[in-house]
């Protein structure tokens, strides 16, 4: 039988990391039993889907990849209306669909989706399993995928067991971390720190049900789950199981670093976190090999390896780039690129089975963790250099173009991240609100500065629904009662479709900002340079405020050029010779004897044989 076959090959290991956390038999007998039956359960198409990617294990970082997340219910009210989107999204290229969380959940406190009231049931807000299963099968027809939050480090407080535990079910509280006194979580509070220490200081929440302190590491209606407890990993196993035999190909996990508690620790990157990940990893490997992870892990460069897992026993097959992302950002506002390339440089001297998502913005905020040690070394303060950065993107530092809105601004330690969309980050609203065409020139040449510069690194893009329309902060959340306290609504609105008719209207802002991007991605997808057998490297431009990245595949090469600065700049490649073309605009360039750049233009040159 097909269950036997694979979980053979995974059984002595399987065995070895269970026992290295539960020591049951029990516990082990009923994964199996988990695992055995989703198999079992899985349509015949979707094993058909398992049977193909087993022959191209690499599906997901082919230059082909071409991804957009978004919220089902701002982008077209449900998933029955996204399905009659798709047209839309394949137009500019998408294939690989990632929705926001879409699981039942309390309402209106929910944290966006992350308070989850079922891990195997959708919202009626969005529609049901049905819909969902409708939706997965006309992407497929379509050669897309979805990709679907998970939240593996916390329920709801309103979650089924949640509200068992506030009854007093003993059971129903071993699933998450109760204490009847301040001892321990005293302890905790000394060493772990605070996820949202403004908004939400502390790690424990007082529950007036139980009379007990209750471990809540986010919000307080967000209850941390006990994986210690082999029960929980099980129902979390079958759950995402439950949800691939639905049609879902890739699990986003949000907030996999904490998902391990141990006294003692800052509870963040524990060795048990790689094995219960490990575990996951070989659940979809037996029962839905077609089925990949993709980790959230907003952690320092150094923590994001160990995220892979190896070669031999793989764990997450993606991961964010989030510091990439922040340092895009920071280079466009400093004019400089040297953050930018070392962050890069660390990401590209990761071991090759390392492959990562790039983005610009995604639901949340844009958190500012750029590398201390480097920014000293290059005679920047990290603390006035963030000040600058959030202040800049906030539109009140003197001079900035930008819109936007603080999050999560710390007293006392000076910390803030920054929310808006990118067109309004980069002063396209500005423009509009001042009628002036220079600025928006200028702002639209910015907006495709920042995506080309993503687009060419190593890994594949992932846009941000709204992002290809240039739509602008939307402050009407300062006026609901549910949403004013909560900055990241500036840019969670619904998705304006009369503003992306205009994608039609020849010189508008949204054909320009469209066009451009579907022109970067339509290279992207075209060229072998991106292809998986691509080597990618950055390159010294001569000019601390252009990045350059080099591809070459076989017998091609591309340089792709950033210009960060608001000046004309002169940029001169050494060791590459002869004569280049740009992609876009037919120009010929000599990189080895040096060109000029007009303020922040992009180029993508293939060499000339």
């Amino acid at each position: 039988m097909l269950f036997d076959e694979r979980y053979i090959s995974y059984e002595d290991e399987l065995n070895e990391l269970f026992y290295s956390l539960y020591n049951s038999s029990v516990g082990l007998n009923d994964l199996q039993f988990i695992l055995r039956n989703r198999l079992s359960e899985r349509a015949k198409d979707l094993k058909q889907l398992d049977e193909d990617r087993l022959k191209t294990p690499t599906w997901y970082i082919s230059n082909k990849m071409i991804a957009i997340t978004m919220y089902s219910d701002l982008f077209a009210s449900n998933l029955q209306g996204l399905e009659t989107k798709l047209d839309y999204l394949a137009d500019l290229g998408i294939n690989y669909i990632h929705l926001m969380p879409i699981l039942k959940m309390p309402h209106p406190y929910n944290d966006g989706g992350y308070a989850v009231d079922s891990f195997r049931d959708v919202d009626p807000k969005f529609g049901s399993n049905e819909s969902l299963t409708s939706l997965t099968k006309a992407m497929r027809k379509r050669g897309m995928s979805l990709c679907m939050d998970f939240v593996m480090n916390h329920s709801s407080s309103t979650h089924p067991i949640a509200l068992a535990a506030k009854q007093g079910d003993k059971e129903a509280q071993a699933h998450y971390f109760f204490y009847d006194d301040r001892i321990i979580p005293d302890q905790i509070d000394s060493i772990v720190p605070s996820v949202f220490p403004s908004s939400a200081p502390g790690n424990f929440t007082f529950n007036k049900e139980t009379g007990k302190w209750v471990l809540t590491s986010f919000y307080p209606f967000q209850w941390d789950l006990n994986y210690s407890n082999y029960k929980v990993l099980i129902d979390i196993v079958d759950s995402m199981l439950s949800l691939a035999n639905l049609g879902i190909e890739v699990f986003r996990l949000d907030a996999v670093p904490y998902i391990w508690k141990q006294l003692g620790t800052n509870c963040r990157n524990l060795k048990q976190v790689h094995t219960i990940v490990r575990i996951i990893r070989i659940a979809m490997e037996i029962v839905c090999p077609s089925v990949i992870l993709k980790g959230e892990v907003v952690m320092a460069p150094s923590e994001l390896a160990s995220y892979f897992g190896t070669k031999e026993h793989p764990e997450c097959h993606l991961l964010y780039n989030a510091a990439t992302m922040a340092n895009f950002w920071d280079s466009l506002v400093s004019q400089d690129t040297r953050l930018l390339v070392e962050q890069v440089n660390s990401i590209l001297s990761l071991p090759s089975h390392c492959h990562f998502v790039n983005y610009l913005r995604c639901h949340d905020d844009v958190g500012w963790a750029l590398d201390d040690q480097v920014e000293r070394q290059l005679g920047i303060d990290p603390l006035e250099h963030k000040q600058f950065v959030y202040n800049f993107f906030e539109g009140s530092f003197p001079g900035s173009y930008s819109r936007g809105a603080l999050y999560n601004y710390d007293e006392i330690t000076k910390d803030a991240r920054s929310c808006g969309t990118t067109a309004s980050f980069c002063g396209i609203e500005e423009a509009l609100e001042e009628n002036n065409k220079i600025k928006l020139d200028r702002a639209i040449q910015r907006d495709l500065l920042l995506h080309s510069a993503m687009i060419s690194i190593e890994g594949f893009p992932l846009l941000s629904s709204g992002d290809e329309i240039a739509q602008l902060n939307d402050y009407s959340y300062i006026n609901d009662p549910d949403r004013k306290d909560d900055s990241r609504n500036i840019h969670r609105s619904p998705f304006d479709w009369e503003k992306a008719k205009k994608i039609k209207e020849k010189g508008s802002y949204q054909e320009r900002i469209y066009d451009g991007i579907k022109s970067l991605l339509e290279a992207k997808s075209e060229s072998i340079c991106f292809d998986k057998n691509a080597i990618t490297s950055t390159w010294d431009s001569s000019n601390n405020k252009v990045f350059l990245i080099r591809r070459t595949n076989q017998d091609e090469e591309l340089l792709c050029f950033a210009s960060f600065s608001d000046n004309e700049e002169f940029v001169k490649t050494n060791y590459i010779m002869g004569a280049f073309k740009d992609l876009f605009t037919g120009k010929e360039i000599v990189p080895g004897w040096g060109f000029k750049l007009a303020p922040h233009e992009y180029i993508w040159a293939k060499k000339i044989k």
